[in-house]
């Protein structure tokens, strides 16, 4: 029954948080009383059953304990009525609503611009993910304490600057979605490659950055973005039984054993892949699920499309350029024409200061100068890249590099 109960509060959580702090606008007072009704529920479900509609019965029970407390708190009240006051000026209700819950204002709250960076993704999830600040501060890989402190500031920034539990209108809807997928995304991108750590991967925080786009995808249906991000994760994460070895050691694409690629997950993808590029201009998200579906659907990297990924890498450099995406074309540019016309390119690149500390960039230089049998040139940029690397399977992959460039230098 106990495991029952978490499930289900996992999955209602978000829902009954957003809920409560639209209606009280405080983000502390919504946890609190959610975190009361789930105790409650632990009591009395093993004794009752677990109701029919457990959702309700939490919102019933919240929604009970936030009012007896703001009875026993008179300036509480008064303070959290002024707060209410002008939340529903900022998004007055609407009987046509029809998002199936409030955790899309959520969403948008917890990815304010106004709020830091860093505090953005730990706040989502902190409150959409239901993470504890302990499992929030292991998955930034800081101390509890400097977590808790960052959730404490980005909630007293949303009330101090009175931001609102709203979705943006329209008008506002473009400008602000994009901070939304980024977050999720840079989530994802800490579990699929994490940035320090002994392991290269962490499934955990790549799994439930897939389960919030799902969430956003059922409340924003027709965005194709949101629909672009979601392919993008399931066809990335669809390699990650493949990405390593038995002792944790990264194997390369050229490598992986695709037989265990997981093929449910690349059909999915590939169907959103479709209703991303549909019916209009192509998003970031939408161009780059598209390339990653080209390399899942390839039976071998020398049957890969690559043709048809450096047209799209040329589009993506178009509506999204970045110094990484230039890389990433440079790349396949080396799978098309040859490793000279993909380093070339990668010089170009070589002063641009947000490469500088990507031990990405330098390994890709030593790959090339390695294929072209350039050895000490690659030497020197393995021992960069080795040099930056900041996991402990990303520095084992480019010493057994080293030890093999090393090995050919040999008279």
């Amino acid at each position: 029954m106990h495991a029952q109960v978490e499930a289900v509060f996992r999955e209602e959580r978000g829902r009954l948080l957003a809920a409560l702090a639209r209606r009280f606008g405080d983000l502390d007072l919504a946890e609190e009383v959610a975190s009361e009704a789930i105790e409650a529920a632990l009591v009395r479900w093993p004794v009752d059953g677990v109701p029919p509609n457990p959702g309700a019965w939490l919102m019933t029970t919240a929604r009970r304990k936030a009012v007896d407390r703001l009875r026993r708190d008179q300036v509480y009240a008064a303070k959290l009525a002024i707060l209410q006051v002008e939340a529903d000026r900022a998004a007055p209700a609407t009987e046509g609503d029809q998002l199936p819950d409030e955790r899309l204002q959520l969403f948008f709250t917890c990815a304010h611009p106004a709020l830091a960076a860093e505090d953005r993704g730990a706040l989502t999830l902190r409150c959409l993910a239901g993470l504890t600040t302990p499992e929030v501060a292991r998955a930034f890989l800081v101390p509890t304490a400097t977590m808790a402190k960052r959730i404490v500031r980005a909630k007293k920034k949303i009330k101090d600057a009175r931001i609102p539990f709203r979705v943006p209108g329209a008008d506002e809807l473009p400008e602000r979605l994009p901070g939304v997928l980024q977050v999720i995304y840079s989530v994802f991108t800490e579990g699929y490659a994490a940035s320090s750590g002994p392991f290269l991967q962490r499934l955990d925080l790549a799994e439930e950055a897939i389960r919030l786009a799902r969430i956003l995808r059922r409340l924003l249906p027709d965005e194709r973005e949101v629909a672009g991000l979601l392919a993008l994760m399931l066809l990335i994460h669809a390699r990650r039984d493949a990405r390593t070895g038995p002792d944790g050691e990264i194997v390369l694409l050229d490598d992986q054993d695709r037989s265990r690629w997981d093929r449910d997950q690349i059909s999915e993808g590939s169907d959103l892949v479709v209703a991303a590029l549909t019916g209009g201009t192509a998003g970031p998200y939408g161009v780059q699920a598209a390339i990653a579906a080209l390399h899942d659907e390839a039976a071998d990297v020398a049957g890969t499309d690559w043709p048809q990924i450096v047209a799209l890498y040329d589009i993506l450099i178009t509506i999204d350029p970045s110094p990484v995406v230039a890389l990433n074309r440079a790349a396949a540019i080396a799978m098309r024409d040859g490793p000279e016309a993909g380093l070339a390119l990668l010089d170009e690149l070589s002063d641009e200061p947000r490469l500088r500390d990507y031990h990405p960039f330098p390994m890709a230089r030593a790959d090339l100068l390695h294929r072209l049998g350039r050895l000490p040139e690659a030497t020197a940029a393995y021992e960069q890249a080795l040099a930056l690397a900041g996991t402990e399977p990303d520095r084992a992959h480019l010493r057994r590099r080293l030890a093999a460039v090393t090995e050919e230098t040999k008279p």
